[in-house]
């Protein structure tokens, strides 16, 4: 069937659903802040649901009374780009997937469901003037969802406009001018398998609109007078856009256009030989591709990544002479492959990087390896950070929620307030997509729905209160937690004290090897690990109602686990066959081995035995340095990740251990034992209102480690010889920060801070150390002399 015919079926299909919901969308649904909508949905005359369809829009309004505060409120279905007087505003508007659906429904996988919409929140004032004003945006309607449930189609396009100008209102409506963008093609057909809802590009430069160049149609005095006015399809909120929600993240980051790191401008211009050009960028990044050149008409150039399992290509066709373009669907790698015909002329050839928020967080030792390792986790985790978090931009840009629950372990040492709240988006969106009867929550949404036990367990500890814990959002936890507690409910607890196992939809645990999985093992230590953080939850809400019942579980839980699944050195269910290191690992991690266990599991398992796939080997890695086994946690890093670490080719860290698969994977998450237990930084309290840093520098002599925290950046630097310890701490205002020196490396005699000693190792000053404002001795252990440390900047020396 054609592929237009069919999704035109499937909008008529959905058409009655849509009408039903339409007196719900219209009566009484409000928006959720202060925009009181006047603009109109709008899109160009010609039918808005053929699907890859690009509209542009322009408006030239006068600004009488220019204002200190311009805000302009934008929605598309699906993306949008805007310019004021012919300045580029925002680059790739718009975040798909969807807040919520417009009524609870029980749900089925693949089953479509119309979705809320999100809004952008865009600061305009800069690029305002008094009197004309040109205004242009284009839209891209992608008319598909993908297989993996990123985004729900409206089956419509639309564009939708309203800025607030001091007391003047701008908005879209009927008095726009519109007009199908002709050189975008439409007539590019998606191939098996169908996985993501973008799509590429395929343009015709002879059917531009001045595009890239100063006669643009996005420019101030561009002669839009054969374009025709919009059709409108009234204010929100209505079907099939529903209500509009604000985005949860601000618009991308835009860094610009730059060259490939091999063609500097002093390798322009040049004439193309026809053979396949590789345009090197520094690291994997999400892009999209620009050229400048001069050529004859009717030339077919094709543009693509280097990733085997990229979907997004370009295709372009020349006009004559002199052009410039950018392909606006963005891809990702570290190669971008040019095939321009032979004696073209090639002006430039560059590259657009953009992505959610940034990425602050650093850390750094003298074991380059170490320094390398944690640098590329960090790739893999902003590459992987986009409409949603993903498990990877290049096959699938599925929201998997036992991927997020990796990448939320060590997003908050790495991302700042953007990398946050899209931890917060994908909360909402995979609890708001949950079946209303039956209380589940699916692994891949929002439009998807297959529920994977392990993933979905596993978000409730590492995503959710993982997510309230660093950043003290009450708001989101109290929208969160009756669905976690509803979950939970659908286990039982059988006679021997166990939890119920629970196969859902899939009972994907892991991609390591399947017969050696411990299922039971690690789905019972998964749930208590869940039973635990909804019990804290409740709690933080000041909620007693299930309190016994958490209690009550917790309790069988922990006492079963022991005496069944011990096995006299490890846990197993099955101590014949499956000697797990996940299992045994996440025993740890989560508190249901006892510490006298530590080492022989360390020992017998977790030393000798690499089962675990990237999604629990940093699970492993943590265990191991709960155990204080610091350096057997890096001996293992360094073994499973070595091949990839050792290929100076890569930048980001792949789906599988042995390099294969995608090549930036975001369950990778190797960097949270360096920052959490060998920098030894992690709060103590909610939102990083108190945190500690307790070292563990193994083999290692200098750590550097920068956290982004909600409170503000803890940078923090330590440095050992074989006579002196020097602490270098930054910390926020607002915090207090429990700091340990370590006293494994020599006989501590002094300390001075700022200067001025402390303490000193004599009954004198332990009896009573140096009163100093900030800083406070409040004693050791073992392994720590440990000071209390107020906000500001502390210089700590320990001497021999």
């Amino acid at each position: 069937m054609n592929l237009f015919k069919f999704h035109w079926l499937i909008y008529v299909s959905f058409s009655i659903f849509f009408a039903s919901l339409a007196s719900a969308a219209d009566s009484g649904l409000k928006t959720d802040n202060s925009v009181s909508w006047s603009a109109d949905w709008i899109w160009s005359n010609e039918r808005a649901s053929i699907p890859n369809s690009w509209v542009a829009f322009r408006k030239e309004v006068t600004i009488d009374q220019l204002s200190d505060k311009a805000v302009a409120y934008i929605s598309a279905d699906t993306k949008y780009w805007l310019w004021i007087n012919g300045e580029l505003v925002v680059f790739e508007g718009g975040f798909t997937g969807g807040p919520s659906p417009v009524k609870a429904s029980v749900r089925v996988d693949n089953y479509a469901i119309a979705s809320n919409k999100y809004y952008d929140t865009v600061d305009i004032q800069k690029y305002l003037k008094k009197g004309k004003n040109t205004i242009a945006a284009l839209a891209w309607y992608w008319g598909d969802n993908g297989t993996k449930g990123t985004h729900i189609s409206a089956m419509t396009g639309g564009f939708l406009f309203q800025a607030e100008v001091g007391v003047q209102t701008i908005v879209s409506d009927k008095t726009w001018k519109a007009i199908n963008h002709a050189a975008y093609q439409r007539d590019f057909i998606k191939t098996n398998p169908i996985r993501i809802a973008a799509w590429s590009v395929k343009y015709d430069a002879n059917q531009a609109l001045g595009d890239w160049t100063k006669l643009a149609w996005y420019m101030p005095g561009f002669d839009d007078s054969q374009w025709k006015n919009p059709k409108t399809k009234r204010f929100p909120p209505r079907e099939p856009f529903f209500k509009l929600f604000p985005s949860e993240i601000p618009p991308l980051t835009n860094y610009g256009l730059a060259n490939c790191i091999n063609y500097p401008d002093s390798k322009f211009p040049f004439v193309s030989d026809g053979k396949k050009i590789e345009c090197q960028l520094d690291l994997n990044k999400n892009y999209t591709p620009y050229f400048d050149i001069e050529a004859d008409a009717g030339q077919k150039i094709h543009v693509k990544s280097n990733m085997t399992r990229s979907t997004i290509d370009t295709f372009y066709t020349t006009k004559q002479g002199r052009q410039q373009f950018e392909s606006y669907s963005w891809t990702n790698g570290r190669i971008i492959e040019y095939n321009i015909p032979k004696g073209v002329t090639v002006h430039a050839l560059k590259y657009r990087w953009t992505g959610v928020g940034s990425t602050p967080g650093h850390f750094e030792s003298d074991d380059d390896w170490y320094t390398r390792i944690w640098q590329m986790s960090e790739n893999t985790l902003y590459i992987c950070a986009r409409d949603n978090f993903m498990d990877t931009p290049d096959r699938e840009r599925g929201l998997w929620i036992g991927d997020v629950a990796d990448q939320a372990s060590y997003l908050f040492y790495s991302m700042d307030k953007p990398g946050r709240d899209l931890l917060k988006k994908a909360i909402k969106v995979t609890m708001a997509f949950s079946d209303s009867e039956s209380g589940i929550f699916a692994g891949l949404g929002p439009g998807r729905f297959r529920e994977l036990p392990a993933q979905s367990l596993q978000f409730i500890e590492q995503g959710i209160w993982h997510y309230y814990y660093n950043t003290g959002d009450k708001e989101t936890l109290a929208y969160a937690y009756p669905y976690v507690h509803k979950y939970l409910t659908l286990w039982d607890i059988k006679d021997n004290g166990l939890a119920t196992f629970r196969a859902g939809a899939w009972k994907w645990t892991d991609w390591g090897p399947q017969d050696t999985i411990d299922y039971d093992a690690i789905q019972n230590a998964l749930y208590y690990s869940a039973l635990v953080s909804a019990r804290k939850m409740a709690l933080a809400l000041d909620d007693n109602a299930h309190i016994a019942m958490y209690n009550q579980r917790i309790d069988s839980i922990k006492a079963a686990y022991q005496k069944h699944y011990w096995q006299e050195g490890f846990f197993s269910s099955n101590p014949q066959q499956l000697k797990d290191d996940r299992a045994n690992g996440i025993a740890i991690l989560f508190g249901l081995a006892k510490p006298e266990q530590y080492q022989q599991i360390v020992d017998n398992v977790l030393v000798p035995n690499h089962f675990a796939s990237p999604h629990f080997e940093w699970m492993v890695y943590n265990a191991m340095a709960i155990a204080g086994r610091y350096d057997d946690a890096l001996s293992r890093m360094k073994q499973r990740y070595g091949a990839q670490v050792d290929n100076k080719e890569r930048s980001t860290l792949t789906e599988y251990l042995t390099g294969k698969g995608t090549e930036n994977h975001a369950w990778n998450a190797p960097a949270t034992v360096l920052s959490q237990y060998i920098a030894g930084i992690e709060p103590t309290s909610v939102a990083w209102k108190t945190y500690q840093i307790m070292p563990n520098m193994a083999h290692m002599k200098v750590l550097k480690q920068l956290v982004p925290s909600v409170q503000g950046d803890i940078d923090f630097e330590i440095q050992r010889d074989d006579k002196k310890i020097a602490i270098t701490l930054d910390s926020p205002s607002e915090t207090s920060a429990l700091v340990g020196i370590p006293k494994q490396y020599f006989d501590i005699k002094s300390v001075s801070v700022n200067g001025d000693l402390v303490w000193g190792k004599s009954s004198s000053f332990e009896s009573k150390p140096k009163q100093m404002n900030g800083i406070k001795f409040v004693g050791e252990n073992d392994k720590y002399l440990k000071f209390e440390v107020a906000a500001g900047i502390w210089v700590i020396e320990a001497n021999q």
